[in-house]
């Protein structure tokens, strides 16, 4: 049986690169990766042999390239999947593949390191006793509200990833769904400009309707509890279907 390789690797940071990812890299027979150019840096970064196979696994090819695991991994070999950033499965290519591999009895490694949800839900101050990663939210306006509407009676604090050109429209739709909390915009994290912007999620979403945002961005939402919120009711604004089609991505 084969084994396979789930590396985190850095967010941002290249310093958060552990020596077990590292000796994990150097180890494997092949490499799936989300981008092979943003990961052969990391073998250039630390002095790295690279593996003779290296082939690339993402949201366009997961079906392909997950056969190509499935064949190397029954050959017996090691093999690892990364993404750009972070663990890989988690808002990112690698499920499926983990999935079949477990299914057919390869042996599992997880090989841990950065990840955005931990490092934006301390740097929000918001509870961390009970939280909820939610991954990306539709792009959708309707769809995003009743994305966030699912947990408006919930407790615990919401964590969603969200693409720099639509964090305004997403803390409005929020806005709408859950009233006024506490919420923080956590952009570039572990890098030189790290940044939490704290605030209520209406002055958050006037903040970045029209505002200018780069890198990747993690957005934590407190839980439904009057400490945590202002005067604003849970579905005050309209749910609106609008196909965003003016947005990047």
């Amino acid at each position: 049986m084969g084994i396979l390789r789930l590396i985190a690797t850095p967010i941002g940071n290249l310093d958060d690169f552990s020596p077990r990812g590292q000796r994990a890299l150097s180890e494997l027979d092949a490499l799936a990766c989300e981008d092979t150019r943003v990961t052969r840096r990391l073998f250039e970064r630390f002095g790295l042999e690279a593996p003779r196979t290296i082939f690339s696994y993402h949201e366009h090819n997961e079906h392909q390239a997950g056969r190509r695991i499935a064949g190397l991994l029954d050959e017996g070999l090691r093999v690892g999947i990364c993404s750009d950033g972070g663990y890989p499965g988690i808002s990112d290519p690698g499920y499926r593949a983990l999935s079949e591999a477990v299914e057919a009895g390869h042996e599992i490694e997880v090989i841990p390191g950065p990840s955005a949800v931990p490092v934006a839900l301390l740097l929000s101050g918001l509870p961390t006793s009970s939280y909820t990663f939610k991954g990306f939210a539709p792009r959708k306006s309707g769809q995003r509200q009743r994305f966030f509407a699912e947990d408006a009676a919930a407790p615990h604090t919401l964590i969603v990833f969200e693409s720099p050109y639509r964090v305004g429209k997403l803390l409005a739709d929020a806005l709408v769904a859950l009233g006024d909390r506490r919420a923080a915009v956590c952009c570039e994290l572990t890098k030189k400009f790290e940044r939490a912007d704290r605030g209520f999620l209406s002055e958050l979403a006037a903040k970045y309707r029209d505002a200018k945002v780069k890198g990747e961005v993690t957005i934590v939402i407190a839980g439904s509890h009057p400490k945590f919120a202002r005067d604003y009711e849970p579905g005050d604004g309209p749910v609106v279907d609008t196909d965003d089609e003016g947005d990047e991505d």
